[in-house]
């Protein structure tokens, strides 16, 4: 597939804009001037030999420009293409190339650098002068990128790599929701606008590798980092990864998905340094976990993955040959290079123990298929054990050279060899969140909303209020709208923000926190129950004798970085601290209160469900959060979200999920003569639910054909008609049931949704695509096949509240 050269466009451009005297060399660096004899009209002379080697060539193919370059490279030349060098800050102690660097393990070039100059939220030792402006940035950027092409033998440029699933991770760069509030929108034009935008301003900046979609499922609420997934469904989340793909990499940037594979299902959903011990059959694993990594490789053409800490089945995945080889390439013909996510190497000695010490580790991840290695430690720490063994014979020279290719070809698709720099760097200024960017962030933490519950009280009519008092903990909170993963220092509208400026001088707005998020009995009074401390009563206190004066209570509760994240799994879902407390005093007051959800995980919040009148899940949305969630309380906006993940009432029904093994989440069966059961059953809300501020009809279904082959495609459709009185959006959702079959399949399998807007009275007919692989399941012999027999297909607003129900009929 890569014989011809995709990118002849792309980089006719590129060149014109390197070589023509509109940008002279002060243009594209900080400082200094270009070996301007490598430099030629077409073409640039890596080697700096005076000939136009194949792999300088833009014209021949990729492969033989591969293979001329590998054939050039020395034993050190190939391995430091092997390693990451993390940047400024974290391993690397300078901002630009000095003198040193002409005497480092990257003298002889380096794979990849990683968050280099971004400015990381949280992390002080990053701050730098040349993260802002972008125009700044991208010029550093060059000038490390010229110390690479112009001062090593082979000139070889580098792949710079940065973090990206709630945005670029780079100083005021364009912010998203987490990717649980992403998953929330099931828009799939969005979330490829939000990787468009990526991909877009990791270009300009000069980074050409975003890691970015999370492709895991959130299967466990009690897992850390269920707010950076789409959610628990495999179709659902394939199809918004494959959009997040697609936005990026047609940006030419290579998307890297992570964290490959079976990596969010750790046992008790808890994920200290290990994140082992995934309690999943083959046959889950294959049907369910990894299905949206198959298809990003598969339909998307993803080319960059990312190796994960866990082990499966007793295998860490960073040294498994079935995963990093036999499935990934041999099956399903990935083609770009996998890194391993840090200290995924250094692991298998210190945290599996299936490595006497490190250098044994560096053997079986390479000769397993990891391509390239990240750690926050020097990249000599993996390159001089690897070379040793090449040297002493224990890894043949073929396996590096197969490992070099993958790192090549990701650098020849992303046109390095073409035009290794950021060619207008003014550019990037005008690039990074702008309007464009500022209305899909608006749009994205819209569309995530979701009204998890209503009485009928929202929306609420403001010219019949006259005081509104915001509180909870996440009221005035930014702590988690900004994260480690997405942009810093953005201008944040917090929810006392978004009020005042939607209510205006009309109604008297007061913000009382009402209590923190925790405090120092927590976690311990998730064990039993300890009243709040001094400071969390007076805090709460306090907001109870300013409701009395309210005529509308807003409670923000939820969860920040500290609570939820990567390394923050739970024992229980409940809210943390005395947020629970805090809204139980609120509503003793008999003042009205509207709870909002700013989470990263499902909540058990019973209480509230039983007796607040409305309740809205907003996730971590964008730094727009306070305008989108103000819109929504007040009617200036009909929120559409539906739950991409299962709320369920207790920790003690988990693993509670969708989709399901059918019978498996069946309630709690009654034997006795009186009604009498031993445990709480059904979701608190289930998946796929939201309401809305008017009502949907779903009509007219239709199967076409009814009956049909096992290579046929189906086509389903039905209608959908706004009945209420304002407009709305409503996200339709397509279900089958595999009724007879060889294995035990599950209960309800999600094949299709559509999220659409329609005014009152308004109707559309909606159309879906059943294909084999829609109907296929993993059979005895674990072969993916289409069985024939009997499906029921269902349309509804929600896994549960199913409006339509018909039958297809497959035959041999």
């Amino acid at each position: 597939m890569f014989r011809s050269n995709p990118l002849t466009p792309f980089i006719a451009l590129l060149l014109l804009l390197l070589f023509s005297s509109a940008a002279p060399a002060r243009e594209l660096f900080l400082s200094g001037s270009k070996n301007t004899a490598m430099y030629h009209n077409a073409w640039i002379d890596f080697n700096k030999n005076g000939t136009l080697d194949i792999f300088e060539n833009p014209a021949a193919s990729m492969d033989d420009r591969i293979e001329d370059l590998l054939a050039q490279m020395t034993l050190d030349e190939k391995t430091v293409q092997l390693a990451t060098l993390y940047g400024y800050g974290r391993v690397a102690r300078d901002e630009l190339p000095t003198d040193a660097w002409k005497s480092a393990l990257w003298k002889d070039g380096i794979g990849n650098i990683d968050e280099h100059l971004n400015g990381l939220a949280y992390h002080p030792q990053t701050a730098t002068e040349y993260s802002w402006p972008p125009s700044k940035h991208a010029r550093a950027i060059n000038q490390v990128q010229r110390f690479f092409v112009e001062d090593t033998r082979l000139g070889i440029p580098v792949d710079f790599t940065n973090e990206g699933i709630r945005g670029l991770c780079h100083k005021k760069a364009a912010s998203f929701p987490a990717q649980i509030g992403q998953g929330s929108t099931w828009d799939p034009e969005l979330i490829y606008e939000i990787g468009r935008i990526t991909g877009r301003e990791a270009r300009a900046l000069g980074y050409t590798n975003v890691y970015s979609p999370i492709l895991d499922l959130a299967r466990d609420p009690r897992w850390g980092r269920v707010v950076e997934c789409y959610g628990e469904d495999p179709h659902h989340v394939s199809a918004l990864g494959m959009q997040m793909v697609r936005g990026i990499q047609e940006q030419r940037v290579v998307s890297t998905g992570k964290h490959f594979a079976v990596y969010s299902v750790p046992k008790g959903g808890r994920d200290g340094n290990v994140r082992t011990d995934p309690h999943a059959t083959p046959r889950e694993v294959h049907e369910i976990l990894i299905a949206p990594f198959r298809a990003a490789v598969t339909r998307a053409g993803i080319m960059g993955l990312m190796s994960s800490y866990n082990d499966y089945d007793g295998v860490p995945i960073s040294a498994s040959h079935y995963f990093l080889t036999e499935l990934l390439r041999d099956t399903w013909g990935f083609q770009g290079y996998v890194v391993s996510d840090s200290w995924a190497v250094g692991g298998l000695e210190g945290r599996h123990h299936i490595a006497d010490n490190f250098k044994e580790a560096v053997y079986l991840a390479v000769m397993a298929g990891l391509d390239v290695r990240t750690n926050f430690t020097p990249p000599e720490d993996f390159v001089i054990p690897l070379r040793e063994l090449v040297n002493e014979g224990r890894i043949p020279a073929s396996v590096i050279d197969d490992r070099v290719r993958h790192v090549l070809r990701v650098k020849f698709w992303l046109g390095l060899f073409d035009n290794p720099y950021v060619p207008d760097p003014d550019a990037a200024d005008a690039l990074i969140s702008n309007t464009d960017s500022d209305a899909v962030s608006l749009r994205a933490s819209r569309e995530s909303l979701i009204l998890l519950k209503n009485n009928g009280l929202l929306p609420i009519d403001k010219t019949k209020i006259k005081s509104v008092l915001v509180t909870g903990p996440n009221a005035k909170s930014i702590n988690p709208i900004i994260s480690r993963y997405g942009p810093s220092e953005i201008d944040v509208v917090t929810v006392v923000d978004g009020v005042k400026k939607l209510l205006g001088d009309s109604v008297k707005v007061t913000y009382t926190q009402g209590c923190d998020h925790y405090d120092n009995n927590w976690p311990e009074n998730e064990l039993y129950y300890k009243k709040p401390a001094k400071e969390q009563r007076q805090k709460i206190e306090k907001a109870v004798a300013m409701a009395k004066d309210a005529d509308l209570i807003i409670a923000v509760v939820g969860d920040n970085e500290n609570t939820v994240g990567e390394g923050k799994s739970r024992s229980s879902l409940d809210l943390p601290g005395n947020q629970d407390d805090l809204v139980q005093a609120l509503y003793s007051t008999k003042k009205t209160v509207v709870v909002v959800l700013m989470n990263g995980r499902p909540m058990t919040i019973n209480w509230i469900h039983k007796y607040i009148p409305a309740v809205i899940e907003a996730w971590f949305p964008s730094e727009y959060a306070g305008q989108a969630i103000a819109e929504a309380i007040f009617g200036d906006l009909n929120p559409g979200g539906k739950l991409p993940v299962t709320f369920p009432q207790s920790a003690g029904q988990l693993p509670y999920n969708f989709p399901y093994k059918t019978s498996s989440q069946l309630d709690q069966p009654v034997h006795w003569p009186e009604r009498f059961t031993t445990r709480v059953n059904g979701a608190l809300y289930p998946f796929g639910h939201g309401l809305s501020y008017t009502t949907f009809d779903y009509s007219d279904l239709k199967i076409s054909p009814a009956a049909a082959k096992t290579d046929a495609q189906i086509k389903v459709s039905f209608t959908v008609k706004n009945t209420g009185k304002r407009a709305g959006d409503e996200v339709a959702q397509l279900y089958i049931s595999d009724v007879t079959a060889s294995v035990v399949t599950y209960e309800k399998r999600l094949r299709g949704f559509r999220r659409i807007t329609l005014a009152p009275g308004a109707a559309q007919t909606l159309e879906f695509t059943l294909t084999p692989e829609d109907l296929s399941l993993f059979n005895m012999d674990m072969q993916q096949v289409v069985e024939p027999g009997l499906f029921k297909i269902f349309a509804g607003s929600s896994s549960e509240d199913i409006r339509l129900t018909g039958e297809l009929t497959i035959k041999e």
